[in-house]
């Protein structure tokens, strides 16, 4: 059978949706084509012929952007069976069946999409999209929203090496900035899915508190294959790189003992950081250059109702953790929520530059807005089921607005803000940013100067992270 992968956006990456999955296609005997539309043009003819033709949708831009294509598509070649797989396919899953796609695919997704393509059937869209359906009808209603109901059974596979030879090659891809120079990087996974239960996350409606191992000795191949493509740095994509703390750990001393002076980085939350501060050493010491920790905000409360499992404190230690341990600690946050304040986002900015944060935060953290997705856990809640919206199919998601207009006219003005100012210094659209917010309130004044010496911020060159 003729398989087409498609991509829309990954982070920059050099998909491991496609190279994992096309791996298990080609094994199985099936002609396969990956398409990275982020990275090249749509070509009508590597789906004219396909008889499949399957999108990798792991997050919310990747599944609006894949919309229109899979519209084309349907009229280049009606006769091709459509699949979407990953996080975003089954949240979504009653919207694309109604562009026409066949088969849902959600977490574990390589073995499943083998079985497709030899002509089997499986069955695994019609109880987590009667699931996400009941629960954006009650939040509509104003009744109990979010999963619930009975959890899909999650596979445990057979992992293998991914196939990345129908890729653009590692230069066309985001690359690790460490002063003036660039590095090509890699990406990689070593486990999916997440033991944590956070109530904004998209891992957890598929994955529900379960996460799968990548054997370390097929982490390693892949690396050591992007390594001889010319990768001088690797990205770690799992969604908390410390959740089996014993195999991360594996893991990354066989990376460096088989591929030396590699860099590397990965994603740990803030209460595995302080949980096992004893291994963070170990990660500087096998070319760990910075880990990213989704904070997500400084308010105990909003900390509390996104079932984070961390505090303000925690976030200040593990600050002090990383950076005791040689590693950078670049965090992410949802800057504007239900419950942001002025106040709160104002005390957001001064809490960055107090922890000497700055350089280490991606502007366009400074910018995101809560998404209330279909099946999300947020719909648990009744402040949230109150303020949002029906699903909305164009965007793909519940919208809401703000109780105070004030806070919704700084959200679109700090947006506005870091969309014209891509590729300015942090600190110039830090400043931008934080002259909005305080306007002309009794704002406290900047540190004049940090308190530690200034040291070069590693950082991947496409931040973007929704």
């Amino acid at each position: 059978m003729n398989v087409t992968l498609i991509a829309t956006y990954e982070l920059g990456r050099q998909p491991f949706g496609l190279a994992s999955p096309a791996a298990w296609l080609r094994r199985a005997g099936h002609d396969v084509t990956c398409a990275d539309l982020s990275r090249e043009p749509f070509d009508a003819d590597d789906v004219a012929c396909a008889h499949l033709v399957a999108f990798h949708l792991p997050m919310h831009t990747a599944t609006r952007l894949a919309a229109p294509v899979i519209q084309h598509i349907r009229r280049i070649n009606p006769e091709a069976s459509l699949c979407a797989y990953g996080l975003y396919a089954p949240l979504n899953g009653p919207y694309l069946r109604s562009l026409g796609v066949r088969h849902i695919l959600g977490g574990e997704f390589e073995a499943d999409l083998a079985h497709i393509a030899d002509g089997g059937e499986v069955d695994c869209g019609s109880e987590m999209d009667a699931r996400f359906e009941a629960g954006a009808e009650a939040a509509a209603a104003g009744g109990v929203g979010g999963v619930g109901g009975r959890r899909r059974h999650l596979p445990r596979l057979d992992l293998i090496t991914p196939w990345r030879g129908g890729l653009p090659p590692l230069d066309r891809y985001a690359s690790l900035q460490s002063g003036n120079r660039r590095y090509i990087t890699g990406y990689t996974e070593a486990s999916r899915g997440c033991r944590h239960l956070c109530r904004h996350c998209p891992v957890v409606p598929v994955y529900g508190g379960r996460f799968r191992v990548v054997p370390p000795e097929v982490v390693v191949a892949d690396v050591e294959a992007q390594v001889a493509r010319g990768a001088r740095h690797i990205t770690f994509g799992d969604p908390d790189f410390f959740n089996g703390i014993g195999h991360a750990m594996r893991v990354v001393d066989q990376v460096a003992e088989r591929c030396p002076g590699i860099t590397y980085d990965v994603t740990i939350k803030v209460e595995h950081l302080i949980a096992h501060a004893n291994r963070l050493p170990r990660l500087r010491e096998t070319g760990c250059l910075f880990v990213t920790s989704a904070v997500e905000s400084f308010d105990d409360a909003v900390l509390a109702r996104l079932r984070k499992g961390h505090t303000r404190r925690d976030v200040e230690r593990a600050v002090r953790l990383c950076r005791d341990a040689g590693l950078t600690l670049a965090p992410t946050f949802i800057a504007f929520t239900p419950w942001t304040t002025l106040e709160t986002y104002r005390d957001l900015l001064a809490e960055i530059d107090r922890l000497d944060l700055v350089d280490q935060v991606a502007p366009i953290q400074l910018a995101l807005r809560l998404l209330v997705t279909a099946g999300s856990g947020l719909l648990e809640l009744d402040d949230v089921r109150r303020r949002v919206g029906g699903f909305d199919d164009r965007r793909l998601v519940h919208p809401w607005r703000h109780d105070d207009p004030a806070v919704d006219r700084l959200a679109d003005d700090v947006a506005t803000i870091v969309g014209r100012r891509m590729t300015a210094d942090r600190h110039a659209v830090y400043e931008a940013i934080r002259a909005r917010a305080d306007g002309g309130c009794d704002a406290p004044p900047r540190r004049s100067v940090p308190n530690r010496q200034r040291v070069e911020t590693p950082y991947l060159n496409e931040p973007w992270y929704c």
